[in-house]
């Protein structure tokens, strides 16, 4: 709901009251969240590595020090195409919301950029000034216009993978995934793919919403799935993917062709938008997919950081804003202090997920 409301309102108020309210569950678990840093890098010492940041390194096939270079330096190439982006969508919202709102330079509000971590940024297209083409679709709307519900988006994007020669997905797939946010308990909304027998037992776990972010991460859940499929007769130890980044840029790839040659092919649309639009798709892409590299650096740079003891726990929100204003150029609406656990609020965080691998996935579409 709260990731709904930053995508569709441009209320600078109600954006800000959502941004504040999602971000204050990060606060309570801020303790608890140094015991389990305590505790892992106990049992990563056991294994004879020097932290949990040294551990989760170590699986990219080189030394763990290396790998953060080799980040750095893969950042480095792509920061200037990310600091054009960011000076043009911090100038489109200082149209959009003022100049008290919105600095000539510097970083931009957080709560402004469609996301409630503002790791992606397609959502304020709409407020980008770019030349439309005449053609130009909404895939969100055609999807609710034919009523279209959460079984139909994933039927779409069996439909892709079988249309590329794999078989259709087995029956329990249809019987055990979670498509939809259940009525009578909470669960965690977080699009997951699973493997739960490594042979045929795929699963996907979604609120799917009728949206085309959803239709997209459909996608993306479905290469995982496939992906599982494919490496299942092989022996337990190489049952995965030659590292965690390699696993995501396989469901990054499919849904890179999520095109419009590909919708109308699949009829939901009607005419492909003409050459002339390409640039105009290209924005879409970029404030998408370009807009997320920094995030998707700065979130395991912080934990690393944590699990070294370089960041002490007294100051965990400090050394995450730095991080986001260093890497993001993005500035929290409110003030925040060590009272708060803004990290916290990332779902990959306390559930101890590694999030480099998100940053490699995208580097290598760039590839």
């Amino acid at each position: 709901a709260v990731e709904k409301r930053m995508a569709e309102s441009q209320d600078p108020e109600e954006l800000k009251r959502a941004w504040v309210g999602w971000h204050a569950i990060g606060a309570p678990m801020r303790q608890r969240y140094a015991r389990m840093v305590e505790l892992g890098n106990a049992g990563a010492r056991g294994l004879g590595y020097t932290d949990v940041g040294a551990l989760w390194r170590s699986n990219y096939d080189m030394p763990p020090d290396d790998f953060a270079k080799e980040e750095d330096r893969l950042w480095e190439q792509l920061k200037p195409l990310y600091l054009s982006l960011h000076a043009y969508v911090r100038g489109q919202l200082r149209k959009k919301y003022g100049k008290n709102l919105v600095p000539a330079d510097g970083p931009i509000p957080a709560h402004l950029l469609g996301n409630i971590w503002s790791q992606e940024w397609n959502n304020v297209y709409s407020l980008m000034d770019s030349p439309k083409p005449s053609d130009s679709y909404d895939l969100t709307k055609t999807l609710l216009e034919r009523k279209t519900d959460a079984r139909r988006m994933v039927k779409y994007g069996e439909n892709f993978f079988v249309s590329l020669g794999f078989a259709p997905l087995p029956p329990t797939f249809w019987e055990r995934s979670l498509f939809t946010k259940p009525t009578d308990r909470e669960v965690v909304c977080h699009a997951s793919a699973w493997d739960v027998d490594s042979k045929e037992d795929l699963r996907i776990k979604m609120c799917i919403q009728i949206r085309e972010e959803d239709f997209r991460t459909i996608h993306h859940e479905l290469g995982h799935n496939f992906y599982q499929r494919a490496y299942m007769h092989q022996p337990p130890l190489f049952q995965s993917s030659a590292n965690d980044g390699f696993h995501e840029a396989v469901g990054d790839t499919i849904a890179l062709s999520v095109t419009p040659e590909y919708l109308k092919k699949i009829g939901l649309i009607e005419t492909v938008p003409p050459a002339s639009g390409d640039i105009d798709y290209l924005l879409q892409q970029a404030l998408e997919k370009v807009a997320f590299l920094p995030f998707g650096l700065l979130v395991d740079k912080w934990r690393w950081e944590v699990f070294s003891g370089q960041v002490k726990p007294e100051n965990y929100n400090q050394a995450w804003w730095e991080l986001r204003r260093k890497y993001q150029g993005v500035a929290p609406p409110v003030e925040r202090t060590e009272a708060d656990f803004d990290a916290g609020a990332k779902y990959h965080v306390p559930a101890n997920v590694p999030y480099a691998r998100y940053f490699l996935a995208r580097i290598l579409q760039f590839q």
